[in-house]
């Protein structure tokens, strides 16, 4: 069990490195088991075919990412707000500041900007639970009755700023230039901008909802 356990973990980590490179078109099984240094069949006992070997090389990247970097175990009673800033720097961490494997995110980021049939099961099985976590955070900072609509967008908001950080550092850096870039666009800096003004809006909301409320009520 424990050699069919290694040699399918040697797979999906040769796999995940030439899909980043290569992506999924430009990448072979049988240059995938002679890098991995396993027999050609291999793939097809473990994983059937190239398309579910793709898509298991996917979620292995993801885990192995999480692994390095997970969210943290917060104590009860913890504020929503010192959450959603740990969820943001956490986040941040994973696309900014781990760079000892960077080709698990060039695979996922292969995938989001040209995604394919396995982006379904990604989106599915590894983003949606921190996804739905991050909702539930915005929805108790929001006024009560937020609208599923509302909570969606703002949660889109905090993923849209960070992913920017992620695929835009070049352009960023051009037209800020060095020094700045370098003093305040790391992973902290960005996660407490970011943080700031996401918990600005939403109180805002909060505001707005609260004076909504005082003006129905004066005229009714």
């Amino acid at each position: 069990m424990g050699g069919r356990d290694e040699t399918r973990s040697r797979i999906l980590e040769t796999a995940g490195r030439i899909f980043a490179e290569k992506g999924f078109q430009g990448t072979t099984v049988r240059e995938i088991c002679s890098t991995a240094d396993v027999n050609l069949a291999s793939v097809n006992y473990h994983f059937g075919d190239k398309q579910r070997l793709y898509i298991e090389a996917l979620k292995n990247a993801i885990r192995l990412r999480r692994a390095q970097v997970s969210l943290p175990v917060w104590s009860e009673g913890t504020h929503p707000s010192q959450k959603l800033r740990d969820f943001v720097r956490t986040l941040l961490t994973r696309m900014l500041g781990v760079s000892s494997t960077p080709w698990q995110s060039r695979l996922v980021m292969r995938e989001v900007f040209k995604p394919s049939e396995a982006c379904r099961e990604m989106v599915r099985d590894c983003f949606r639970p921190e996804f739905e976590l991050l909702c539930g955070l915005i929805e108790q900072l929001l006024p009560a009755g937020a609208s599923a609509v509302e909570i969606h967008q703002s949660a889109f908001g905090v993923v849209g700023q960070c992913l920017y950080y992620r695929t835009s550092s070049e352009v960023v850096c051009t037209l800020v230039g060095d020094a700045e870039y370098e003093e305040h666009y790391g992973v902290g800096r960005l996660a407490e901008h970011i943080s700031r003004t996401t918990l600005a809006a939403l109180r805002a909301s909060t505001v707005d909802a609260k004076s909504d409320q005082s003006q129905i009520d004066m005229l009714s």
